[in-house]
C-alpha cells in the first residue's frame, strides 16, 4: 500500500527525528564518558526498529546454519544493497558489533557525522592513498576488538533491483585482514522506498537470508577474482537467483 501525502510527511518527520535523537544521545553519552559499545549496540537495534516501524516493515531472518560468531575471529558482512532500509534491517540481524564502512561525505553532516565517528562507524578514503592506509589500519584495529564491518560490494544502491558488478575494495580489506565473509541476501527491501523517489510503500515484508561463511585465508592474493565470484554466487543464491556453474 502506497503512503499518501500526509503519511509521507509523518514518515519523514519520525525518521528524521529518530536519526537526530539517536545522534544526540550518542554525543551526550560520549561527552559524559558513559558511551560504550554495548550501549550503542542496544540502542542501534531500537533505532532500527523505530525506522522500520515508521513504514510498517516486517521481516524474517533465515539462518539455516545457525551462524555462531567465534570470539577473536574477524568477520565482514557483505550483502546486496537495494535500499536505505538495508542498514536498520542488518542492525537487527546482527545485534552485536555490526558497523558500517561509510562514505566520507556522510561524516560532514552536522551532528550525525560526529555521532557516526563516536559510534565507531568506519571510513576508508579511496581518493587519498596515504589516508586509505591509515583508515585500513583503524579498520583492522576495530575488527580485532570485535567490530564487524558491513560492506556492500556493489559500492552503491542498485536502482534496477539487479545485483550490480562487485567492486574490489571490500575484498581487498577482507583479504588483508584475514577476515571471514558472511554473505547475506536481502530480498524485497527495494520495494519499501524505490530509489530516487519519495514513494513509500507500507506493510512490506523483507526476507534476510544468511549464507555459509567464506574464509578468505583459503584464497591467495592471486585468487581475489575467484573470491569475488564465490561471494557473488553465494549472494545470488541467497536472493533466490539461479547461479550458472562456471565453465571449465
Amino acid at each position: 500500500m502506497k503512503a499518501n501525502k500526509f503519511r509521507k510527511v509523518i514518515i519523514m518527520l519520525r525518521s528524521g527525528w529518530t536519526v537526530f535523537w539517536m545522534s544526540f544521545l550518542v554525543l551526550v553519552k560520549n561527552t559524559f564518558g558513559t558511551m560504550s559499545r554495548e550501549w550503542f549496540d542496544r540502542h542501534r537495534c531500537l533505532f532500527g526498529k523505530r525506522l522500520l516501524s515508521a513504514v510498517k516493515v516486517s521481516y524474517t531472518i533465515h539462518d539455516p546454519l545457525n551462524l555462531t560468531l567465534e570470539p577473536h575471529r574477524k568477520y565482514i558482512v557483505m550483502s546486496n544493497h537495494a535500499s536505505h532500509y538495508d542498514i536498520p534491517l542488518l542492525f537487527l540481524t546482527f545485534p552485536k558489533g555490526l558497523r558500517m564502512i561509510a562514505k566520507k561525505e556522510l561524516f560532514k553532516v552536522p551532528v550525525w557525522g560526529r555521532a557516526m565517528k563516536v559510534a565507531e562507524i568506519m571510513i576508508i578514503d579511496r581518493d587519498d592513498r596515504r589516508q586509505a592506509i591509515k583508515d585500513l589500519a583503524i579498520v583492522k584495529e576495530k575488527m580485532e576488538s570485535g567490530i564487524i564491518p558491513w560492506i556492500a560490494p556493489e559500492g552503491t544502491r542498485t536502482r534496477s533491483g539487479e545485483l550490480l558488478p562487485f567492486k574490489k575494495g571490500g575484498f581487498m580489506i577482507a583479504m588483508q585482514t584475514g577476515a571471514t565473509i558472511i554473505p547475506v541476501g536481502i530480498r524485497n527491501s527495494g520495494s519499501i522506498l524505490p530509489p530516487d523517489t519519495w514513494e513509500f510503500n507500507l506493510n512490506q515484508h523483507v526476507d534476510i537470508h544468511i549464507g555459509a561463511p567464506i574464509d578468505t585465508t583459503e584464497f591467495s592474493k592471486a585468487d581475489r577474482d575467484e573470491l569475488m565470484q564465490t561471494v557473488e554466487s553465494s549472494i545470488r543464491e541467497l536472493l533466490g537467483e539461479k547461479v550458472k556453474e562456471p565453465v571449465l
